[in-house]
C-alpha cells in the first residue's frame, strides 16, 4: 500500500468520523424537539399507559362479533393446539379475560376458532400501531383563541420591529459616519446601558406610564422601540464601518445629502445586518413575556401568546400533550422566519464581527 493510498484512506476515515460526530451532535440537539413533536401527537391514554412507545401510537385492537377485542403478544407455547416447545409469539385478540387463562382469537385466522391460553392477560405486552392525535392541535386552537393571540403577537413584533429598524439605523449611521465632539464617549455611554438591569428602571418606568394613562395599552411596549437600543445600534454601527467611505464621498459629489446617502448607499448594502436585526428582534418580541405581562395584564384581549401560553399550561398541567401542542404552534412562525433568512442572518453576524 503506497503513501497516496494511505493518505486517502486516512482522509476518508477522518471525514467519516467528523460526519458521524456531527450527526450524533445533531441528533442529541434535536432530541428535545422531536420529543415535543411526538408528545403533542399523543393521547392522554397513551401518556398514562405503562410501556407505551415514545412515538404517537395506540394499542392494537380487533373488532370481533361487534365488540372491540384488545390484541396482546401471546407465547403460543401457552395455548392449546400448539407445541409446548414452540417459542413463537403471536398477536392474538383477547375475547374472554381470566386470571389464570385467557381466551383469544387469531385476527388472521378467524376460522381457527377460539384459542385458550394458560396465561393472564395482565402479564402480556401489547403491540402498538402508529396513531397521531391531530385533534390536540384543534383543541388548543379553540381553547386558546389562537388566531387572536397570533394577531396580537404579530402586531407587537412588527410594530416594534419598525421602531427598532428606524431608530437604530439612524443612530448607528450617526455614530459611524459623523465626527463630532464626544462621539466616542457618547457611544461608550450607550453601550454601557447594556449592563444596566431592566429591573432597575422597572418601577420608575411603570409609574411614568401609569401617570400618563398608557398602562393597559400597546404604547408602553411600542413607543420605546422608536428610541433605539444599544444591542442593535452596536451591530449596525460595526457593519456600517465596514463600508468604504469613498462611496459616501462619491454620492456627496453628485449632490446627495446625509439622508440620501443613508437611503441610497448605506441601506442597500446593509441588508444582511438589517435582516439579522429583524430576526433577532422578532424572536425577542415573540418570546417577550415580562413586558406584556406588566403592561397588558388588565387587557386580556391584547395578550400575546407569550402571556396566554403559560396561563394555559397552568390550567392544563395534567395534559402534557396539549401543552406541547401549544408550544409547538407558538414557535412555528419564528422558526420558519429563521430558516428563510438564514443566509442573510449568518452573513450579517460574520461581517459585523470583523474589526474596523
Amino acid at each position: 500500500m503506497n503513501r497516496r493510498t494511505i493518505r486517502n484512506l486516512t482522509r476518508g476515515l477522518n471525514a467519516t468520523y467528523i460526519t458521524g460526530l456531527s450527526l450524533a451532535i445533531l441528533v442529541f440537539y434535536l432530541a428535545p424537539f422531536a420529543f415535543m413533536v411526538f408528545t403533542s401527537l399523543k393521547t392522554s391514554g397513551q401518556i398514562s399507559a405503562l410501556g407505551s412507545p415514545i412515538w404517537p401510537a395506540k394499542a392494537a385492537s380487533f373488532d370481533y362479533n361487534g365488540a372491540k377485542a384488545e390484541i396482546y403478544k401471546v407465547p403460543v407455547s401457552t395455548c392449546s393446539g400448539f407445541d409446548a416447545n414452540d417459542t413463537a409469539i403471536k398477536n392474538l385478540a383477547a375475547v374472554k379475560k381470566g386470571r389464570q387463562q385467557t381466551t383469544f382469537v387469531d385476527p388472521e385466522n378467524l376460522g381457527g376458532g377460539e384459542i385458550i391460553c394458560k396465561v393472564s392477560w395482565r402479564a402480556l405486552d401489547r403491540p402498538w400501531v402508529w396513531a397521531a392525535a391531530w385533534e390536540n392541535y384543534t383543541e388548543v386552537w379553540k381553547t386558546l383563541n389562537y388566531p387572536r393571540l397570533m394577531w396580537n403577537t404579530t402586531y407587537y413584533a412588527i410594530m416594534t420591529e419598525i421602531g427598532v429598524l428606524f431608530s437604530c439605523t439612524l443612530v448607528a449611521f450617526g455614530f459611524s459616519r459623523f465626527r463630532f465632539p464626544g462621539r466616542d464617549f457618547l457611544f461608550t455611554v450607550l453601550i454601557s446601558t447594556i449592563f444596566l438591569p431592566g429591573f432597575v428602571t422597572l418601577i420608575p418606568t411603570y409609574t411614568f406610564f401609569q401617570k400618563i394613562g398608557w398602562v393597559g395599552t400597546w404604547l408602553p411596549l411600542i413607543v420605546p422601540s422608536f428610541f433605539a437600543n444599544a444591542y442593535d445600534v452596536f451591530l449596525l454601527r460595526q457593519y456600517f464601518m465596514t463600508l468604504p467611505r469613498e462611496l459616501d464621498e462619491a454620492a456627496m459629489m453628485d449632490g446627495a445629502g446625509p439622508l440620501r446617502i443613508l437611503w441610497s448607499v448605506i441601506i442597500p448594502q446593509s441588508y444582511p445586518a438589517l435582516v439579522a436585526i429583524t430576526v433577532f428582534h422578532i424572536v425577542f418580541a415573540w418570546n417577550d413575556y415580562f413586558g406584556p405581562l406588566i403592561y397588558l395584564s388588565t387587557n386580556r384581549q391584547a395578550w400575546p401568546i407569550s402571556v396566554a401560553l403559560p396561563i394555559f399550561n397552568g390550567i392544563y398541567g395534567s395534559q402534557p400533550q396539549l401543552i406541547q401542542a401549544g408550544a409547538l404552534m407558538a414557535i412555528i412562525l419564528p422558526l420558519g422566519l429563521f430558516f428563510l433568512a438564514q443566509r442573510f442572518f449568518i452573513h450579517g453576524i460574520v461581517i459585523t464581527g470583523v474589526e474596523k
